[in-house]
């Protein structure tokens, strides 16, 4: 790592400890889990469609299950390729961090420990939704499953575990934000002895 490169960086950074004004990995790591989420849900709904079916005639909504599938495959596909930028994005606002010291977040940890538990589980979690991506493309493209059930039961399973997975890994990126105020503009004010009142109007 070339430290030169990152000192300069340092001179031209904002109130929030970055080189621009909204931190980019908080907003892409809610896109990729929003995307995600909503890739496992559809292929749930699509999955259940015949115990589904009589609740959307009911409801006068006109649908299929292939419809459902259909946006279960995008919404992974674009969590994949969100994850990438997510990652990258994390990694290097992660190295403009300067994280507190003496300070311990609910789980214990001091601000350096959470920071690389969450940059770690971060390329963890993010090779896993690449892979369910490619696993989901499989199903869809190779292994040509019944279309009354375009995803097998361990995919949907296994979707609901990296959910839970997610929880606790969002939980340490919330710690960063929250408890040690690192890139959160109205925290480093605070530490400069400035009134964000005043300055974020």
């Amino acid at each position: 790592m070339n430290l030169e490169i990152i000192d300069q960086l340092k001179t031209h950074l904002s109130a929030n400890g970055l080189p621009y004004p909204i931190p980019i990995h908080p907003n892409l790591v809610h896109l990729t889990i929003a995307l995600f989420i909503l890739g496992i849900t559809f292929d749930f709904i699509g999955a259940l469609f015949s115990v589904q079916k009589p609740i959307f005639k009911f409801l006068a909504v006109p649908t299929n299950r292939s419809s459902f599938f259909e946006a279960g495959w995008y919404n992974i596909v674009g969590s994949a390729l969100v994850t990438l930028f997510t990652v990258a994005a994390g990694f290097y606002e992660m190295m403009l961090a300067e994280p507190p010291t003496g300070v311990k977040s609910a789980w214990g940890l001091d601000a350096t420990a959470t920071m690389l538990w969450h940059g770690m589980g971060g390329v963890f979690l993010g090779g896993l939704i690449v892979g369910m991506a490619i696993w989901r493309g499989l199903q869809r493209y190779l292994w040509d499953l019944d279309d009354n059930q375009q995803v097998q039961w361990s995919y949907l399973f296994s979707g609901l575990f990296i959910i839970l997975i997610m929880f606790i890994h969002g939980t340490l990126g919330a710690h960063l934000a929250a408890e040690f105020g690192i890139h959160n503009t109205a925290d480093m004010l605070l530490r400069l002895g400035q009134d964000p009142n005043l300055l974020l109007r």
